[in-house]
């Protein structure tokens, strides 16, 4: 390969610089080095790369080109070099947090601020999960980190989790032009199974997908995230439960009303969860913060 990393760094520090002086004073060589290795380049490529005039070097249009794309190269091996570095001193190049549905994701942004702020430089790569997709994440390696994971932890090697909360309430609430605001007292199951439930898919790919709250033959409509299950029972599309920080609002805005209902969803317990084969400085740091009380309270608030 006619092109390497040092030439592209040569070429750089020479149009940075202005001159084939100052770029070797800059790169700690001597002009005639650079000078060589730019005269070489440019007839290996059979093009003029500068336009001398005296002692300042201009890019031509093809020396452009080439360090325009040559910058961005010099900039991924930069990098990979700091990535490798980190590695070895125990700071993963990326870590991948789950959150379950019901926690609303800008919650999480204080923390990744204060971790931004550690300088480390590892890439924070968040997703939403649900129910058993919690820990499926975990087990099929889409996540190395899940808050908020829904009830037992399934019997996998690699994992391991402690409680984030012992319950997670919910609410059960339609709009006001639903044909069950007009039941008078605790709605029964039987009476639950005409109506159409809004659900958002448990999203496990090998483990047993779980389900809460549903009841077996009922009409379903599914949605991709939990504001917009809130949205289609504000529509007025379906009935069901919905963490009591979503529904709350729309309750008091008069956009859904709360009903009873004979077999509410049952209080869960939520987890934190992370795998084990190989636990870095940046997940150390999650885990170390999330102990924490008022971390534990920011998180899990109405929930």
């Amino acid at each position: 390969m006619k092109i390497s990393l040092d030439l592209l760094a040569i070429l750089d520090a020479i149009d940075r610089h202005g001159s084939f002086t100052a770029a070797a004073t800059a790169l700690h060589r001597v002009p005639s080095a650079l000078s060589h290795a730019v005269a070489k380049l440019e007839s290996d490529l059979d093009a003029q790369l500068f336009i001398r005039t005296g002692r300042k070097a201009t890019l031509s249009a093809a020396g452009q080109t080439l360090l325009a794309d040559g910058r961005h190269l010099l900039r991924a091996a930069d990098e990979l070099e700091r990535r490798v570095r980190r590695i070895a001193s125990g700071w993963e190049s990326e870590l991948r947090i789950a959150l379950d549905a019901i926690i609303p994701v800008e919650r999480l942004y204080p923390l990744l601020d204060r971790f931004y702020a550690v300088g480390c430089g590892t890439q924070v790569r968040l997703t939403y999960e649900v129910l058993g997709g919690c820990w499926d994440a975990l087990a099929t390696g889409r996540a190395d980190f899940v808050i908020g994971a829904p009830g037992d932890m399934p019997a996998r090697s690699g994992m391991s989790s402690r409680l984030l909360c012992s319950h997670s309430r919910f609410i059960f609430a339609i709009a006001p032009g639903h044909p069950l605001t007009a039941w008078e007292g605790t709605i029964p199951s039987s009476e639950l199974l005409r109506h159409r439930a809004i659900v958002i898919a448990d999203t496990s790919q090998e483990l047993d997908a779980r389900s809460v709250g549903l009841l077996e033959g009922q009409d379903t409509l599914r949605v991709p995230d939990i504001r917009a299950k809130a949205s289609a029972q504000v529509a007025g599309l379906g009935i069901g439960h919905l963490p009591h920080w979503l529904a709350a609002p729309e309750i008091a805005a008069g956009r859904l009303v709360e009903k009873q209902i004979a077999d509410p969803r049952p209080a869960m317990p939520l987890h934190l969860a992370w795998r084990t084969r190989q636990v870095g400085k940046a997940l150390e740091w999650f885990l170390a913060e999330l102990e924490k009380p008022e971390e534990i309270a920011a998180l899990t608030e109405g929930l």
